[in-house]
């Protein structure tokens, strides 16, 4: 039984080749555990709103490994999303206004993009592997509660990805959904979801 407290290279290899396929993975994030898949293909996207039983068009993050990553899938980061992401205890989204290089039923209807830098070991890697900003959405059907644990994690969802991470399923300590802020022009930060 693979061990699941060590981040394997065939869990890595596994779910990033599966992302490369347009295929959906099941993954542990920085917060709670998420449905990811390749950001920039939109049958994938697609996918997930089925899966979710989620309108289209209602916006979906993306991670990324790296800050530096960040202007190619924005038009413009604002200089106060710099000083957030360092200042930042907790995992924290940042809506951005603009985005581009991403599926084109990904961004939210304005076209603004969610992006969250993760810091945790498994989305980092997978991030950095794939070379892509990769997909985060909560791991539960739409309206249902979002699952804090992995054993939380409904049947329908675990059945419906082409690939479950095996690293971190044992957890207990129920892991919180990220802060979220919007950026809008002239240096305006609206509070989403603290």
């Amino acid at each position: 039984m693979m061990n699941e407290t060590t981040i394997r290279t065939e869990d890595l290899k596994g779910a990033c080749d599966v992302l490369r396929r347009g295929g959906l993975v099941l993954y542990p994030t920085d917060t709670i555990w998420g449905i990811g898949c390749d950001a920039t293909d939109a049958g994938a996207v697609q996918r997930v709103y089925a899966l979710k039983q989620r309108a289209d068009r209602k916006a979906m993050i993306v991670l990324l490994d790296s800050p530096a990553k960040l202007e190619a899938y924005v038009e413009e980061v604002p200089a106060v999303a710099w000083d957030l992401m360092e200042v930042a205890v907790q995992p924290l989204t940042i809506v951005y206004a603009g985005a581009r290089n991403v599926a084109s039923n990904l961004p939210g209807e304005d076209g603004s993009l969610g992006v969250r830098i993760t810091k945790e070991a498994f989305s980092s890697q997978l991030c950095r592997m794939f070379r892509k900003p990769v997909v985060s959405t909560s791991a539960n059907v739409s309206g249902q509660p979002a699952p804090a644990l992995f054993r939380e994690i409904a049947e329908e969802i675990r059945t419906g990805v082409d690939y479950v991470v095996h690293y971190r399923r044992d957890e207990t300590t129920p892991a919180k959904p990220s802060g979220i802020l919007k950026l809008g022009a002239g240096g305006l930060v609206q509070v989403i979801r603290e």
